[in-house]
């Protein structure tokens, strides 16, 4: 009979009461911090920012209205800030922010403030205008960033498409070297806080300093917030003679070098949109 080595038998060792408790304890926390690491990795994380969109043409008010509804504050929050943001802004402007809150694309987040997205815009709209070919075409025709930005804001309103920007730049700029006032409907329409195309003869009485029916020269501020394109073509005016444009219809504007052949364009709009309204009178037709 062969004879085999065995080891000798081990004890079971038992835990105590104490011990059994610390390994609770322990699986306890071993489990916690293995529950915790995520948690504390998500809490480090980065917060992804959603986005407010600042569309060209907008006036002050509405930006005001559309941080308070992005940041949910009460109405007035934003503009109540920009009185106090402390803006890079010139002093021709006198505190006023309007034609500086530049339209793009602004990240927000849960630390996002009026005051801050308002400086980020005003640091934009500064940016820009400063750029070699805003500041450089400005000079040349003698005018400062600030009435690089009201010449441009007016474009933006007044403009069909970017197409025709360049050449109602150059209406603007031909007729400020005749000493011609500017005529625009959209100076009036910012001082009667609204928009629209219709411009009774009354209207264009009124006494504002907004009315370039009236007064010659630019608008005292912006009337909107201008973009790059409007900004470019207010220094960079396509060749022309023109003094008088009018849209006759979408995306059909006529430009004009005399008051005979502008009132020809005129009485064009008005028999388009005389014919219009009759059928807009008229209802759809009978089936």
């Amino acid at each position: 009979m062969r004879h085999e080595y065995l080891p000798p038998p081990q004890r079971r060792s038992r835990l105590t009461r104490r011990g059994r408790l610390a390994l609770f304890l322990g699986t306890l926390l071993a489990i916690g911090v293995a529950a915790l690491i995520p948690l504390l990795r998500g809490a480090g994380a980065p917060e992804k920012p959603r986005t407010l969109v600042i569309p060209e043409g907008w006036r002050a008010s509405q930006v005001y209205a559309a941080v308070d509804r992005e940041l949910k504050l009460p109405a007035g929050s934003a503009k109540a800030a920009a009185a106090t943001a402390a803006l890079a802004l010139p002093a021709e402007a006198k505190g006023n922010p309007e034609g500086y809150l530049f339209p793009a694309t602004y990240p927000v987040t849960s630390k996002s403030t009026p005051a801050v997205l308002l400086a980020s815009m005003v640091r934009t709209a500064n940016r820009t205008l400063a750029t070699p070919a805003v500041a450089n075409g400005g000079r040349t025709h003698g005018m400062t960033p600030y009435q690089t930005a009201t010449l441009a804001s007016v474009l933006q309103a007044e403009a069909g498409s970017r197409a025709d920007m360049g050449k109602v730049a150059r209406v603007v700029h031909n007729r400020l070297a005749k000493s011609m006032p500017l005529q625009m409907d959209s100076t009036i329409n910012y001082a009667l806080n609204r928009s629209t195309l219709d411009t009774t003869l009354s209207e264009t009485r009124i006494d504002s300093p907004f009315n370039s029916y009236e007064r010659q020269g630019l608008p005292p501020t912006p009337i909107d917030s201008p973009g790059l394109e409007a900004m470019a073509a207010a220094v960079a005016p396509t060749p022309g003679d023109w003094l008088f444009f009018v849209t006759v219809k979408p995306g059909d504007t006529r430009f004009s070098a005399t008051y005979e052949e502008h009132k020809k364009h005129v009485a064009e709009f008005n028999r388009l949109r005389a014919t219009a309204g009759a059928r807009a009178s008229a209802g759809p037709p009978a089936t």
